[in-house]
């Protein structure tokens, strides 16, 4: 039969998105030993019932290996993926590979079958990722270094000496055009090692949204696992449908919260308060070219006054408790879909 795989959408609001994705998923499913697991993420529009009426007249979805959960809270994009992860299979057996995939994706023909043969045929690889484009053909930027203090200057800077400089240290790698071994992933499009989530634990759920994934990647990585994009694993990808981040008019919370979280977490908190006074700094040399050379703003109003204000409060308050879901439970270590 091959390997067990189980495939987990995760749904906020965007029914009408989902079942598309799902569709698209369960096609790219046949001739695979995998089940899929649609969780809604405690949508309270109707969602819920929305995909349970589909699923159960539609003829795409009838006989299909498919079932609707209900997370109970929102609790974030890890936590709601940590759901599905712990339903694992119907029979309640436990999968060899777990595949996340975004609500607004749709797998290409051979996409998670060639996940799949990497990972089957690579056994250092932790972690494989997709290739994802827009609906208009244009790649998407999902392959990355792991942020330091130097990538916040240089992000924030946005001055061309100062990258050639720092080209090591940029976060975003570009389009690899092979396979090719990253830090970490975009969790649009991503298989796991089940046997890896065993021995790092499933997400952190102390993050709501953003970094969830980095933080993941950088547990593989320290415990010995490779994460490695693959090319040949094409995905469209719309973007942001449920979070709203393109049209963002000031930077929420969630977000800076979450950077906070996974620097002091990776790092300590004197690295973190380095990154943020790096970010700082690259930020004030950007807006004195803006200033200079009359560019046009590129960052969300008051960005860099709270993300400065919000890090001081953070340095001075207790750390959270952190949460990541072990072996199915949540363990001492450790607030949507993307």
């Amino acid at each position: 039969m091959g390997p067990k795989l189980l495939v987990i959408s995760l749904n906020y609001r965007t029914a009408a998105m989902t079942l598309r994705s799902v569709r698209a998923a369960l096609r790219e499913m046949q001739g695979l030993n995998a089940e899929l697991i649609v969780v809604d993420n405690d949508s309270g529009d109707g969602s819920f019932e929305t995909m349970q009426a589909a699923l159960a007249a539609e003829p795409w979805a009838r006989g299909a290996p498919v079932r609707l959960i209900q997370a109970g809270r929102n609790g974030g994009f890890g936590a709601g993926n940590n759901v599905g992860i712990r339903a694992g299979w119907s029979d309640g057996s436990r999968p060899d590979y777990v595949y996340i995939l975004n609500s607004d994706a749709f797998p290409d023909p051979g996409a998670l079958s060639a996940l799949l043969d990497h990972l089957e045929s690579h056994p250092a690889t932790g972690f494989a990722g997709s290739y994802i484009h827009g609906e208009d053909g244009t790649p998407h930027l999902t392959a990355f270094r792991f942020p330091s203090v130097w990538s916040e200057f240089e992000g924030a800077a946005r001055f061309g000496p100062f990258s050639r400089m720092l080209k090591r240290k940029i976060v975003p790698i570009g389009i690899p055009q092979t396979r090719e071994r990253v830090d970490w992933l975009a969790g649009a499009s991503m298989m796991m090692r089940q046997s890896v989530l065993d021995e790092i634990g499933l997400f952190d759920e102390t993050f709501f949204l953003y970094f969830e994934e980095t933080d993941l990647c950088l547990r593989a990585a320290r415990a010995g696992h490779e994460v490695h994009y693959i090319r040949d694993s094409e995905v469209t990808h719309i973007g942001s449908v449920s979070t709203g981040m393109k049209t963002w008019a000031r930077v929420p919370g969630f977000w800076l919260d979450s950077r906070w979280h996974y620097f002091t977490k990776s790092h300590g908190r004197a690295y973190a308060a380095m990154a943020t006074l790096a970010h700082v700094a690259g930020g004030l040399t950007w807006r004195l070219r803006r200033l200079v050379q009359r560019k046009p703003p590129a960052d969300p109003p008051r960005f860099l006054r709270d993300l400065l204000f919000h890090d001081l409060k953070a340095l001075l308050r207790p750390l959270p408790a952190q949460r990541e879901a072990r072996s199915g439970h949540t363990g001492a270590l450790g607030t949507q879909a993307e």
